[in-house]
């Protein structure tokens, strides 16, 4: 799925999603031939992860220390 679609499901903004990649907070996302990033089921739940870790109050170098 693309970002977009990420974005609906898991309620994370597709700045956001590109800033966890930047930190490291997921791995890197594979994009298809058009450069499109192809976000699957594992990177929904570790972006769902993150989301309520944070919402938790866990800071982004706590998180960095998990990953």
């Amino acid at each position: 799925m693309n970002i977009k679609e990420a974005y609906k499901i898991t309620g994370v903004s597709s700045s956001t999603i590109r800033y966890y990649e930047k930190e490291g907070l997921i791995p890197y996302i594979s994009r298809d031939k058009n450069g499109v990033r192809d976000i699957d089921e594992h990177m929904i739940r570790r972006i769902k992860f993150i989301k309520t870790m944070r919402l938790a109050g866990m800071t982004i170098e706590a998180l960095k220390k998990i990953y």
